[in-house]
């Protein structure tokens, strides 16, 4: 594994709270610059503060397609490249499937699928023009698998790696990297009132709802500041993989889940043979 030169220039959404926050303080601190951006251009005021000129800050909300570009293309002026564009920014939904309304549904999927896209169509342009580039995302080990209450939530996570995987098979001619960071759970804000939505509750689920959230809250979460060490690793690498798990849960569930998947997909696979008509 042999690592680029460091001293890259990043450009990262949400980088108010959470994870966003942690990796692009951390990157400050090595010594890189960074365009951070966020909804509220008060809630980053403080990295201009503290990094001078190291930070450009920029208001930004990832579902306004002008509002998208123009920052791209600020924080591209101004620091004349951009070696990374990281995709943090998203939420989750809390209801069932029968709770959610698709006004609901329909805004998760402008935050968490449509925001991220258009960050990649407005940064493509820059990045062909420089000749190279590394496009992150922060998705989930929920992108592989999938949890009740918040499903909506994992099925945005499941097009988020869909969409990436594709995007990584067409832009590798321009030598532009992918990579889809996948923490498992840990102790940031996400599980605030800012990176969740609730659904209108219907009683039948009430007993369900609270059994599992109550779960939820049991499982032992990471310690985001151990984070960036790994991160750093990945997008120094000259070869970065397209998958990344941060932490030690996402491997083990996802291993047991596909395991699942295959032993149900061969139980029927005379079955699903004798469809084929040949």
């Amino acid at each position: 594994m042999t690592n680029q030169k460091k001293n890259k220039i990043w450009f990262i959404t949400g980088t108010s709270r959470g994870f966003g926050r942690v990796w692009t303080e951390a990157a400050l601190q090595r010594g890189d610059k960074v365009a951070a951006t966020a909804r509220s251009l008060e809630s980053i005021a403080d990295f201009k503060e503290r990094y001078g000129d190291n930070v450009l800050t920029l208001q930004l909300d990832v579902t306004k397609p002008e509002q998208v570009k123009t920052a791209l293309e600020q924080a591209y002026n101004h620091f004349g490249k951009l070696d990374i564009v990281f995709n943090n920014a998203g939420y989750s939904l809390i209801g069932t499937i029968e709770e959610a309304n698709p006004d609901e549904i329909r805004l998760l999927y402008e935050t968490n699928v449509i925001g991220p896209v258009t960050v990649i169509q407005a940064a493509l342009p820059l990045l062909r023009k420089q000749g190279y580039g590394h496009i992150l995302g922060t998705s989930s080990n929920l992108g592989h698998i999938s949890f009740p209450v918040i499903g909506y939530y994992c099925s945005s996570k499941w097009a988020f790696e869909s969409i990436h995987e594709s995007l990584a098979a067409e832009v590798s001619q321009f030598n532009i990297k992918v990579t889809i960071i996948e923490p498992g759970a840990y102790a940031t804000e996400f599980g605030s009132q800012e990176s969740l939505k609730f659904s209108a509750g219907m009683e039948e689920y009430d007993d369900f709802k609270n059994q599992f959230i109550g779960g939820l809250r049991n499982l032992e979460r990471g310690n985001p500041d151990a984070t960036p060490n790994a991160l750093f690793k990945v997008v120094d690498n000259e070869n970065p993989p397209l998958r990344f798990f941060l932490g030690d849960q996402g491997l083990p569930s996802v291993r047991e889940a596909y395991n699942n998947r295959l032993a149900e997909w061969e139980k029927w696979e005379t079955v699903s043979n004798s469809a084929q008509g040949n």
